[in-house]
């Protein structure tokens, strides 16, 4: 797992309020930020891990900056939910390979 993790992440943190979400995991670049849940309990999830290795895998196809812009593109067009990056993270889910 080519990744770093922060817990109790104040970004994590800002975005689990907005979302109104109780934990969260969210990545920027090669690091996954975690509110609500510690490293360990996130990576017995494998569902989970899987979802968010596939941002980092976004992060670097699209490069730092272009994809930050792309994310918040699609977000702003097609909502959290119908962002084309949630949907592959989503699908990458059962993939069944980290």
């Amino acid at each position: 797992m080519d990744c770093k993790f922060v817990e109790r992440s104040w970004i994590a943190k800002i975005a689990a309020r907005r979302l109104r979400y109780r934990h969260i995991a969210m990545v920027v670049g090669n690091t996954i930020h975690l509110y609500g849940v510690s490293k360990n309990d996130f990576i017995q999830n494998e569902q989970w891990l899987r979802h968010e290795m596939e941002h980092i895998k976004q992060f670097k196809q699209h490069g730092f900056v272009p994809f930050i812009y792309k994310y918040l593109l699609e977000s702003f067009r097609n909502g959290y939910h119908n962002n084309k990056f949630e949907i592959e993270a989503r699908a990458a889910e059962d993939a069944g390979k980290i």
